[in-house]
């Protein structure tokens, strides 16, 4: 792999944690993990094999999934509460759906 390459996904790897991290907004902390898969996606496929590709449109479809849940957890939060902060996570549903979405982008055990 090129090295301006391995920088940039160095980089967008410690930028994306960094957001998530730090941010006090569903938005914020979705951007970073995006930021994350996106940033993974080229290291997945770099050997140019059928399995690779494969493997990284697996891991992609799954991440977005995620994704899509953990909006729809902040959104039902949103609704049910009024609040969009992080630390306001009140509702059952939400909880529960948010912690699924983790579940799944952390590739706990019944979700790998």
């Amino acid at each position: 792999m090129n090295p301006q390459a391995k920088l940039i996904s160095a980089t967008s790897l410690l930028l994306g944690t960094s957001i998530t991290i730090s941010s006090n907004h569903w938005m914020m902390a979705w951007i970073g993990l995006e930021i994350n898969t996106l940033a993974v996606l080229p290291l997945i496929s770099k050997s140019h094999h059928p399995r690779a590709i494969e493997a990284s449109t697996k891991y992609f479809l799954t991440q977005a999934a995620a994704s899509t849940l953990l909006l729809f957890s902040s959104m039902t939060n949103a609704w049910f509460s009024g609040q969009w902060d992080i630390t306001q996570l009140t509702h059952p549903m939400s909880c529960m759906l948010l912690t699924t979405a983790i579940s799944i982008k952390l590739g706990l055990d019944p979700f790998h």
